[in-house]
């Protein structure tokens, strides 16, 4: 029932919704649109068929270059572990260029493949934090689709009233002010009083629409307080989606397991590998 403004970094209720006219802030998304050219994805989808998709839940298939992790055990090794792929070698050099991915360094690449012939989907989740870090990074290839934001939190959301500009345009009222007035357009002279509105949290969706070709990255609350998903009805083609992780503290300097990260980015940075 909303939808986030990369522009803006505002998540805004849909019209002809109950919540159009509001919106709330909505941190922790970078969205850039043609993060790869045309070529450059036709060239990766090509260089990715050529090895096999292995089946997975909800109607996906996949390609995992990471290592051998036991989630609920706490476990990981190397294993059959040979780095990220040759063709990520360039991904990966692009991303310094975005502001949010200072550091990045990817030991993990998870490639999905979403058809709508098999159903495909993602339910709501978040990823593990345990073993991956802050910045979940993805690519998403050959088709558009929606990134479905959903919260479980007993929290409210304080929402706030847009205006219309003469454009059409929405936009924020100033530094969100706790009140704020407004002009009827059919009556001049009249005008409303608009206050900040409190929803419970578990009743609002964010949509964040991912145009073809486009970078994602998710992180603080949309990595740790919104699960993500993707729908069957977001899925009208052939859909992509690479996704890269980072390490968490835990296995980074000065961590616990920061020996073990150090041999993980090593084979992952090699990009020598092959599907495990």
């Amino acid at each position: 029932n909303f939808t986030y403004c990369p522009a803006t970094g505002l998540a805004k209720g849909k019209e002809r919704s109950e919540f159009a006219g509001w919106a709330f802030p909505f941190p922790g998304v970078f969205l850039m649109g043609e993060f790869i050219s045309e070529d450059e994805e036709s060239e990766i989808v090509e260089l990715m068929d050529r090895d096999d998709w292995k089946p997975s839940q909800s109607g996906r298939k996949k390609q995992d270059y990471g290592p051998k992790v036991n989630f609920k055990k706490q476990r990981l090794k190397a294993g059959s572990f040979t780095g990220l792929p040759s063709f990520s070698e360039k991904i990966v050099a692009q991303m310094k260029a975005c502001s949010v991915l200072g550091g990045f360094l990817p030991v993990e690449q998870c490639n999905l493949d979403y058809m709508p012939e098999r159903g495909s989907a993602i339910d709501p989740h978040f990823d593990d934090w345990w073993l991956w870090g802050e910045r979940l990074v993805s690519l998403n290839l050959l088709s558009k689709t929606v990134l479905s934001m959903s919260c479980d939190s007993e929290d409210s959301i304080q929402l706030f009233p847009t205006f219309s500009k003469e454009n059409g345009e929405l936009s924020p009222p100033g530094s969100f002010t706790q009140t704020s007035a407004c002009k009827n357009s059919g009556e001049e002279g009249i005008s409303c009083i608009l206050s900040p509105r409190l929803v419970p949290s578990k009743e609002v969706t964010v949509a964040i629409h991912l145009p073809r070709r486009s970078l994602v990255v998710l992180y603080g609350d949309a990595r740790y307080k919104w699960k993500h998903a993707i729908h069957r009805k977001h899925i009208e083609h052939r859909r992509i989606c690479v996704t890269f992780r980072e390490l968490s503290a835990e296995f980074s300097t000065g961590g616990r397991h920061e020996e073990l990260g150090k041999e993980l980015l090593e084979i992952a940075l090699s990009f020598q590998g092959r599907p495990v």
